[in-house]
């Protein structure tokens, strides 16, 4: 729509429709408060709702066991045999003597060339050690399109000992440029020398092909395959009941397989690394292998003839190279635990609920007493108190929280004419009091309340009511309804000390009905409840609109908001027209005027 904007009349027509339309703009800045508000509620809403699901999360750990029953150890010699206790174990004192500690399986190779050195490849230095334990493995190499123009070309694998070994034709790879073939004759060695235009050479140690021109770039080398030298060999472990660790397809032991490539160090890092269960290195000392098993104890197969912990196969770890001795074993832990002569394939055991570690062989008596936790069990109890306080207080904030009706959510325009930090704190102010005695979150704390206080049903024990164990409410009425451990705690620790299963069950016991239950499970379930009402009301961020209440009221006020816009432009083009005619109307009258004025002029 074409608009005049006062030529004719002089009157500033954009201002004047702007200004009739703030007051035709009122009722839907109205809307869109209201709108705001209920966004504010419904935020305010799930944020009480956050709080209670944190604290039912905390809530279910007070409902496990180990909440209750934490153990504490003592030993008398800490450097001789250190102890733990579970949740299960009783109180009650152990008397350990006699200890000999478990020690792990371990074979170490002969002397080593003293030459030898462990970070360069072993093919570089084959002749240290037997030529059985090589063996000889065909790689088949595909073919290989050059990106540049170059005359080197690394091949994969190293310990390369022939090319193309099984045609019965002279060793070659041909090289193929623009549809042109040529065949390259192959030398193999460590040492280039002179390398003739139509020849390539492999250095044996680290596969890298020189060729004795220079190959263009879009050439392609042709497969072939070449021979490479490689390591094999397995060993065998077993677990505590004597069953190989390996895999079943090959008989339970672990194979290796090694290139040439590879340095002493590099495979014995593997073998430390592998599901074998040893730890190798070399000892640049000795000039020797040690190999010894991770876990202790005498650690054999049930069928083997002579115990052996580890079994070796392959010239490489057996007589070709490292001449490991096979019948290497470990030894059980031997000790006496009060009065009973036993045995154990590691240092670490458990028995009782208790865990032992032996640090050093003995042969005096060392005791371990397993006593409760109080202080443990004291300060996870105050800890749920404090954190029950800090929930109540932060709802009780929000639902006495008073409502300024000065402060209402901004306007777009009432916005811009302030600034960012007054903005803010008017926000603040709009924001207080949306949940001003809230019935479900009201209804809810004083079910909490009574939760606490309401006696436990079915106890065994001396403890049926929370003050029994010196837990009661606060005398200050402003606190409403925060709890106090009474005294310095004196009361509390003396009830968890004198009946731990009482105190327990008055927190957690289970029962079918509300009076039956402890109290954290009254809790829970409260929560529950109040957290699922809280939703209906407000959803969860994941919900649509049309699952709670404000968000079905969010919608409605969005679809009065579309409307009312949409009769807003209706009303500003209807006053833009009239402004339009007057516009018009005034024209021709200045037209006619000026006609007339001619003549009598």
């Amino acid at each position: 729509m074409v608009r005049v904007s006062g030529l004719a009349s002089g009157m500033d027509i954009d201002q004047i429709v702007s200004d009739l339309m703030k007051a035709e703009r009122m009722p839907i800045d109205k809307m869109k408060k209201q709108k705001q508000t209920l966004e504010w509620q419904r935020d305010d809403y799930r944020s009480m709702n956050l709080l209670l699901s944190d604290f039912n999360n905390l809530a279910f750990n007070m409902t496990l066991q180990s909440s209750y029953s934490s153990k504490t150890v003592s030993s008398a010699d800490e450097t001789k045999v250190k102890a733990a206790a579970t949740s299960s174990a009783g109180n009650a004192s152990y008397t350990l003597s006699n200890v000999t500690m478990a020690t792990a399986a371990q074979t170490i190779s002969t002397s080593i060339d003293s030459s030898m050195d462990p970070t360069k490849s072993l093919w570089s230095q084959r002749g240290s050690m037997d030529s059985s334990v090589w063996t000889e493995k065909t790689v088949e190499q595909a073919a290989i399109t050059l990106s540049a123009d170059t005359s080197t070309v690394k091949l994969a694998k190293g310990a390369v000992s022939a090319v193309n070994q099984n045609t019965g034709t002279l060793n070659s790879i041909s090289v193929t440029t623009d549809g042109t073939s040529k065949a390259y004759t192959v030398r193999i060695g460590t040492a280039a020398g002179t390398i003739n235009s139509n020849e390539v050479f492999i250095n044996e140690d680290t596969g890298e092909m020189t060729f004795g021109t220079t190959l263009t770039s879009g050439s392609t080398i042709e497969a072939f395959s070449y021979q490479q030298n490689v390591l094999n060999f397995s060993m065998t472990t077993y677990d505590s009941t004597g069953k190989a660790t390996g895999n079943i397809q090959d008989g339970g032991s672990t194979p290796f397989e090694f290139d040439g490539s590879t340095s002493l160090n590099t495979l014995l890092t593997q073998i430390s690394n592998s599901k074998v269960g040893i730890s190798a290195f070399f000892d640049e000392g000795t000039n020797k292998v040690v190999m010894t098993r991770k876990d202790t104890g005498n650690l054999s197969s049930v069928d083997s003839p002579d115990g052996s912990n580890m079994v070796f196969s392959g010239a490489f770890l057996t007589t070709g190279f490292l001449q490991l001795a096979g019948n290497a074993k470990g030894t059980d832990a031997k000790f006496t635990l009060n009065g009973l002569e036993t045995t154990r394939k590691s240092n670490t055991f458990t028995t009782g609920g208790v865990t032992y570690t032996l640090q050093n062989n003995f042969t005096g008596d060392v005791r371990v007493n397993v006593s409760n936790d109080t202080q443990k069990v004291f300060d996870t109890i105050k800890d749920f108190v404090t954190k029950y306080n800090e929930l109540i207080e932060k709802i009780n904030g929000k639902i006495t929280e008073e409502r300024d009706g000065n402060y209402q959510p901004l306007t777009d325009q009432e916005r811009e004419k302030l600034t960012d930090k007054q903005a803010e704190q008017w926000d603040d102010k709009a924001k207080s009091g949306l949940l001003k005695g809230d019935t479900i979150l009201s209804s809810g704390l004083n079910q909490m309340r009574s939760n606490w206080y309401a006696s436990v049903s079915g106890v065994s024990g001396a403890f049926s009511q929370l003050t029994d164990i010196g837990i009661s409410t606060s005398a200050n009425y402003s606190d409403r309804g925060k709890l106090v451990i009474e005294g310095d705690g004196t009361k509390l620790k003396e009830a968890i000390e004198k009946d731990p299963q009482s105190v327990m069950d008055l927190f957690m016991k289970s029962g079918s009905t509300t009076s039956e239950k402890g109290i954290v499970r009254r809790l829970r379930d409260t929560i529950t409840q109040t957290v699922s009402k809280v939703e209906q009301r407000a959803g969860r961020s994941t919900w649509t609109s049309e699952q709670f209440l404000l968000g079905r009221n969010l919608k409605s006020v969005n679809s009065q908001i579309t409307s009312f816009e949409s009769r807003l432009t209706q009303v500003e083009d209807r006053y833009y027209r009239q402004f339009t005619a007057m516009e018009k109307a005034i024209q021709n009258a200045n037209a006619q005027s000026a006609q007339l004025s001619q003549y009598f002029s």
